[in-house]
C-alpha cells in the first residue's frame, strides 16, 4: 500500500463513531485522501456519457440515472491506483481494525461497487443490500463511499441518508463533498439511500464505491440470503403503495414469460 496517498487520520476516532453511531454502525471521515491524489482522480473522472458508454445505467423505479463502472480495467490511471490502494491488504488490514469486523476480503469483481455517476433526476431509493455474494461465496459486511464533488452545494441533493430499521426516522445525512469517505456495516437493519439530485445539466455526482466481505456469517445471521430490498421513504406514499409494487409484479411476469418461453423451447426441442 502507498500511504501517500491517505492523510494521516484518528483511527481511534474512526473506530468510536463506528462502535456509538446510533441505528447500526457508521462514520464519515473528511480529507480522506492526500489532497493532490484526490484532485487526480476528480479530473480523471468520465463524463456521464463515457461512463454510460462503458458501464451499466439504471432506470428502475428505486434506482434512476446511475451509471456504474466496475471493471477495473476501464478505469482512469488515478482511478485505478484508488483500486490498488482500496484492495490491498495493507488497507483492508486497518478498515477491518477500524471497523472491528475481523478478516474482511475485498471484493476483486467490485460486484455493485467502483465509479458511480449520477447526473440531474436521478436518485437511489432506500434499502439494504444484498446479503451474500453466490459468485465468491461470501457475506457481505461493509461499505465504504469517498466523494468527488467539488462545489457541491445542498441544493443539489445527492446525500446519503441512513435511516432506523422501520425505515420511519433518518439517523444520519452525509453530504457528497469532496474527499469525504463514508463506511457502515452491512445487516438487516442497514437502511440507507441516496436523496434525489438536482444539480445543474454540466454537473453529476460523482463517487467510488468497494464493498467487503468475510468467509464467516456475521454473529445472528438467519441463514437467509437475500437480494436488495429496496422501502419507500415515509412520504413516498404513491412510490411505496403502487409504484414499487406494480416494478416487482411486472419484473415477476417478465421472467414468468422469459421461463415459459424457455420451456416451450426445450420441449419443442426434444420432441423433434
Amino acid at each position: 500500500m502507498d500511504s501517500s496517498l491517505l492523510n494521516k487520520f484518528d483511527i481511534d476516532n474512526c473506530k468510536f463513531q463506528f462502535k456509538n453511531s446510533p441505528g447500526f454502525p457508521h462514520f464519515c471521515l473528511d480529507n480522506f485522501l492526500d489532497e493532490e491524489f484526490a484532485l487526480k482522480i476528480h479530473d480523471s473522472f468520465p463524463s456521464y456519457k463515457e461512463a454510460a458508454d462503458v458501464g451499466v445505467t439504471y432506470r428502475a423505479i428505486n434506482e434512476k440515472r446511475k451509471v456504474q463502472v466496475s471493471d477495473c480495467m476501464k478505469y482512469p490511471t488515478p482511478i485505478k491506483k484508488l483500486y490498488d490502494l482500496l484492495v490491498s491488504k495493507e488497507f483492508v488490514a486497518l478498515i477491518s481494525e477500524m471497523s472491528g469486523i475481523e478478516n474482511l476480503i475485498a471484493d476483486p469483481n467490485m460486484s455493485g461497487g467502483g465509479i458511480h455517476a449520477t447526473n440531474t433526476g436521478g436518485h437511489l431509493d432506500v434499502h439494504i443490500d444484498f446479503n451474500y455474494n453466490e459468485e465468491l461465496a461470501l457475506h457481505r459486511r461493509l461499505n465504504l463511499l469517498i466523494y468527488f464533488n467539488k462545489d457541491w452545494d445542498e441544493e443539489f441533493g445527492g446525500y446519503l441518508d441512513l435511516w432506523d430499521k422501520d425505515v420511519k426516522n433518518c439517523i444520519g445525512s452525509f453530504a457528497p463533498t469532496f474527499n469525504r469517505l463514508a463506511g457502515f456495516a452491512t445487516g438487516s437493519f442497514s437502511w440507507h439511500g441516496v436523496t434525489p439530485i438536482n444539480c445543474p445539466m454540466d454537473r453529476m455526482r460523482k463517487s467510488f464505491a468497494i464493498y467487503y466481505y468475510t468467509k464467516e456469517a456475521p454473529s445472528g445471521w438467519d441463514g437467509i440470503k437475500h437480494n436488495t430490498i429496496f422501502k419507500a421513504r415515509p412520504k413516498e406514499h404513491l412510490k411505496g403503495k403502487l409504484l414499487m409494487p406494480s416494478e416487482k409484479l411486472a419484473h415477476y411476469l417478465f421472467q414468468l414469460i422469459k421461463k415459459m418461453i424457455f420451456s416451450a423451447k426445450h420441449l419443442k426441442n426434444k420432441l423433434r
